[in-house]
């Protein structure tokens, strides 16, 4: 009797090993399985511009959900943030407030990074979406464009203050290519195409190695009271 006891105890934990290591080993084989599934979505970078000449500020919401952290005022930007590829709803709001005031439906371009502009006035908002092409590389230049997106601004040029012509010809909603500039500190100056006339000036404008920079005409060259007059930006974007 003691014999036969003794066997069946030995046998129960016998058993429990085995399904315990049953179970251990179709555990670890789930995990790498897990761990080969690799994510097969394609991604798009987005970033959004606030050019609108007035002094309010703006939320922004992408299909419905809010994603700036702080109210754009003009000339604010937010960072490149990642999408997965494919046509999304842009609103913006006035801060604090979820009642649109201009909306549109953009196509991300695969394995791009595009820049989103709000342009124009509350009465007539427009978005305008640039991509950005961010693939050139360089040991010793930076690159650069301009981007006219005041609605009264006349055909413009970009050039180096006494120096190299950047882009000529830049109508309201025009974007040049990238231009390779020497890495240094630099001032820039925005004329009428036609006249040769400085209508916006910016200095000490830092070129890095290989950095991608947008200068930004906005704002008015008639403003109303309530409205903001020319002024430039640059921006290092990447």
């Amino acid at each position: 009797m003691i014999y036969g006891y003794t066997s069946d105890f030995l046998k129960k934990p016998l058993r429990f090993k085995i399904y315990v290591t049953f179970f251990l080993v179709a555990l670890i084989s789930f995990s790498a399985c897990k761990k080969e599934e690799t994510d097969t979505n394609v991604y798009s970078g987005l970033s959004i511009y606030n050019a609108s000449p007035t002094p309010a500020t703006y939320d922004v919401f992408l299909d419905d959900a809010k994603i700036n952290t702080a109210a754009l005022p003009l000339g604010g930007n937010m960072a490149y943030f990642q999408k997965v590829t494919g046509s999304y709803t842009v609103k913006f709001t006035v801060a604090g407030r979820t009642e649109s005031l201009f909306s549109k439906t953009i196509a991300l371009p695969a394995s791009s990074y595009s820049t989103y502009f709000l342009i124009g006035k509350p009465t007539a908002f427009e978005g305008l979406l640039i991509t950005d092409d961010l693939t050139g590389t360089s040991t010793t230049n930076g690159f650069i464009r301009f981007i006219n997106v005041s609605p009264d601004a006349p055909a413009l040029d970009l050039v180096v203050r006494n120096g190299s012509v950047i882009t000529t010809n830049k109508a309201y909603k025009a974007a040049s290519g990238f231009t390779q500039l020497a890495v240094g500190t630099y001032a820039f100056d925005i004329k009428n195409t036609t006249t040769g006339a400085i209508i916006a000036s910016i200095e000490n404008v830092i070129i890095g190695v290989s950095g991608h920079y947008n200068v930004i005409l906005k704002g008015l060259v008639n403003p109303t009271s309530s409205e903001s007059g020319l002024s430039a930006q640059a921006i290092l974007i990447k």
